[in-house]
């Protein structure tokens, strides 16, 4: 019925994000979904790869570089 990955920063805590695939779904809102920690839907698709997407944004930051 439905299959969840999960992504942890510290596998003692809650997953920060969750990757759930539903199959219900495929017709209406889109078969993947990612859901951020405080349950917030923050991409919905009927492809995997361009779900993935929201991902690229958040892991390039700025660095500092000490002087």
């Amino acid at each position: 019925d439905v299959a969840i990955f999960s992504i942890f920063c510290h596998a003692a805590e809650r997953p920060i994000y969750r990757v759930e695939k539903r199959p219900k779904l495929r017709n209406a809102q889109g078969l993947y979904a990612v859901i951020a920690m405080d349950g917030r839907i923050l991409k919905r698709g009927h492809d995997l790869k361009q779900v993935m997407r929201v991902f690229d944004a958040k892991l390039i930051r700025a660095v500092d570089q000490p002087r």
